[in-house]
């Protein structure tokens, strides 16, 4: 990626930042530093290994501050949530992460650009570049605008079983990829509308499921899918 584009990418970010290497570092791949053969450059994993620490801190604050009756064993599985491979690999997608990485050919030819685990830890180094950069209080803005979407999600009482976080981390494990969600109708008057959604893991349909909601019908299609996974 020409450094001329680094620009773009702090603008996705809502961050500019003072040491421009910082932020060369966390889009590097180890793959393409190995084609360089050249020692003069770190890739990201060293800020990864920081990044993962940083959010576990700030979510950790975060949830603490939000709910101060909530035990010990509920923050932990909201925590363990909201910092999985998953949730970071979905963030990552949304912000187009991915297209801004250093990558080997290798990679590039295996879609290392759509890869989970890949998005995910090139998230956790961005973090870690962050907070070098501009500390603490530059990392925490950064999280909590950038995770605000699936922070939400954490208090939501729609449904008691989270269908779709677990199918995340199957799909993660067994195909290197998420689930992708679609409308594929909706029907009925505006306040008894019903929407119907079909999932997808790497184009091949998996679940379908309705609901009064897109959220419930995504959450009915990801129940499909882990029955269909878990069948022998």
């Amino acid at each position: 990626m020409s450094n001329r584009r680094l620009p773009l990418l702090e603008e996705i970010l809502c961050y500019k930042f003072r040491n421009k290497d910082l932020l060369i570092e966390a889009i590097t791949h180890k793959s393409f530093l190995n084609e360089l053969k050249t020692k003069k450059r770190n890739d990201n994993e060293r800020l990864e290994f920081l990044g993962d620490a940083v959010l576990d801190l700030v979510m950790s604050e975060y949830l603490i501050g939000y709910h101060v009756d909530l035990p010990e064993g509920e923050l932990s599985k909201m925590k363990a949530r909201i910092v999985s491979k998953p949730t970071l690999s979905s963030v990552a997608t949304r912000l187009q992460i991915g297209s801004y990485l250093l990558l080997g050919k290798g990679e590039e030819h295996t879609h290392g650009r759509n890869k989970s685990s890949l998005l995910a830890d090139s998230l956790e180094a961005i973090i870690a570049a962050i907070y070098l950069d501009g500390g603490l209080e530059a990392a925490k803005k950064f999280l909590l605008d950038k995770f605000e979407e699936e922070m939400k999600e954490l208090f939501k009482p729609e449904l008691s079983f989270d269908y779709k976080t677990e199918l995340q981390e199957i799909s993660q494990q067994n195909f290197e990829t998420l689930p992708s969600y679609s409308i594929t109708g909706e029907h009925g008057p505006d306040h008894q509308k019903v929407f119907e959604v079909e999932l997808k893991i790497k184009d091949r349909l998996f679940g379908r499921g309705s609901g009064k909601s897109k959220k419930e019908a995504e959450q009915m299609a990801a129940k499909e899918a882990l029955e269909r996974l878990r069948a022998p």
